[in-house]
């Protein structure tokens, strides 16, 4: 017996519940509802006999709760604490259980993490009714996305959007299609498919999206694949032959395949992570030199990184290349609103400003909590370039020095600091002071719009020439670095400064 069952309760009408979810809610002791706000719970409770002691709703957590996200991990939270304290949990859901149900996901991650069982027993999904409903054929190719979780407009294919509960939902799922698809483009709204008596449906213009009164947690979006075609750029451009990625995609998978490479066998994401940042600095080593052909071939490394992560992903059925591509196109259209939309900027600064406003909208449509105006610098960057996007993010709310002289002024500070520090032979001082010493110059570099992280490396191969250059001075000369003084190797210093 599983420590947890979910049981799918189907669409709304009776006749979509499968004999299997039925069964298991007649044998449960007790059952727990995610919701009682779904038109098969009243048949439920009348079919089964059941009394208020016999069932839980969390239709409580969903008014108290702050974001969506903390009602799916309050309601895990209960059931698995059900399960320890020695309890067999019933668990229904609306639909399928394996088709939108955030908290089906989380309670078969804690299954994973604890070695507990959790069972899943279907029913008809609100996309199989859905379907029905509209006489679509799935197979042909349907893009299912989830109104929290919309990744973008798939241009190719026809799109289905569950859970547009309310219609402020309904809004921002409009807005976000209006980035690629015409205002007027067909869409139809469907409301409890499948459910006698309570199915509605309209075929409206997608900007009437967010005006259908009804709208509510039953509906779902059904939009046609757009047949626009973007016509290629006249010229000798348009004749140039192009290159799908499709045969290096067939390499990857070959070189995965039993018989195929045993080195490209064994590698996972976490031990390709050190090639893809290897690939990426040779490729700007090579822009640095200005090598144009090497350039080429190192963003050819670079892209077979990426396609050798997206096999392994798409090995796990996770995504594929092709999910890679229509994520960032779309992210690019639905943040470039001033080209691909009716949004006016006058500068480059009003696009930066206008993209970390639809970088925090995204985040909130996606159910993320906003922490801090620093969310979403990567840890994993380098330092100098993390501590100037930090930088960088503050001064957009006024944090900063009203002009560099500020900045130069809290450098000299520092450098004060650090003295003082070496001084009293302080060595976690000195550790400290020095890192706030490299901060203070970052923020020189930013007021002087210089990149900290590109300065230093010019130096540091600035460096690299001149120091060569000391090494074959003293060579031809006869001499021995190890046996030279530092004031012959300074004489050879500046000798290079002159020279190069």
């Amino acid at each position: 017996m599983s420590d947890i069952t979910v049981v799918g309760l189907g669409p709304g009408s009776a006749d979509q519940i499968s004999l299997g979810a039925l069964e298991a809610l007649r044998e449960a002791d007790h059952i727990y509802f995610r919701t009682k706000l779904h038109p098969l719970v009243p048949w439920l409770i009348e079919e089964l006999g059941l009394s208020p002691a016999d069932y839980t709703t969390f239709d409580s957590i969903y008014e108290s709760a702050q974001s969506f996200d903390q009602v799916y991990r309050e309601i895990v939270d209960i059931l698995t604490g059900k399960v320890s304290e020695g309890a067999s949990v019933t668990y229904a859901v609306p639909g399928h259980p394996a088709v939108a149900e955030a908290t089906v996901v989380g309670l078969l991650e804690w299954a994973r993490n604890t070695g507990k069982s959790v069972k899943l027993v279907p029913s008809m999904s609100c996309v199989d009714a859905v379907c029905s409903a509209l006489g679509i054929d799935p197979t042909k190719g349907l893009v299912v996305g989830d109104a929290f979780e919309l990744q973008g407009v798939f241009l190719g294919k026809p799109l289905l959007v569950t859970q547009v509960y309310s219609r402020l939902i309904a809004s921002e799922v409009k807005l976000k299609l209006m980035q690629q698809l015409d205002d007027e483009h067909p869409i139809t709204v469907i409301r409890a498919a499948g459910v006698p008596g309570e199915e509605m449906v309209a075929h409206i213009p997608l900007y009437e999206l967010d005006r259908v009164p009804w709208i509510d947690h039953m509906t779902s979006v059904y939009i046609p694949a757009q047949s626009q075609v973007v016509p290629a750029a006249p010229g000798p451009t348009a004749e140039k032959c192009t290159y799908p990625l499709d045969p290096l995609v067939e390499v990857m998978k070959k070189l995965r395949a039993p018989g195929g490479c045993p080195w490209d066998q064994m590698q996972t994401h976490e031990s390709l992570r050190r090639y893809l940042v290897e690939e990426t600095y040779e490729v700007l080593e090579a822009i640095d030199k200005a090598d144009w052909e090497h350039v080429k071939e190192e963003l050819g490394d670079v892209l077979l990184q990426v396609v050798f992560h997206a096999e392994i992903a798409a090995e796990n059925q996770r995504f594929d290349i092709n999910d890679v591509i229509a994520a960032v196109t779309e992210k690019l259209v639905r943040r470039h609103p001033h080209v691909f939309g009716a949004v006016h900027v006058e500068n480059a600064a009003q696009v930066s400003i206008n993209w970390e406003k639809i970088k925090q909208r995204e985040r909130e449509l996606m159910g993320e909590e906003y922490k801090s105006i620093l969310d979403g610098v990567p840890k994993g960057l380098p330092a100098l370039t993390r501590a100037e996007k930090i930088q960088a993010k503050v001064a957009k709310v006024g944090f900063e020095w009203e002009d560099i002289a500020g900045a130069l002024e809290k450098l000299l500070e520092e450098i004060q600091e650090l003295q003082e520090a070496w001084k009293e032979k302080d060595r976690a001082a000195v550790h400290a002071e020095l890192g706030d010493l490299l901060f203070a110059i970052v923020n020189v570099a930013r007021y002087l719009d210089v990149d900290p992280e590109m300065a230093l490396r010019e130096a540091t191969e600035k460096f690299i020439a001149r120091f060569q250059y000391i090494e074959k001075a003293a060579a031809q000369k006869g001499q021995d670095l190890h046996q030279m003084s530092l004031e012959e190797m300074d004489e050879l210093w500046n000798a290079a400064k002159k020279k190069l």
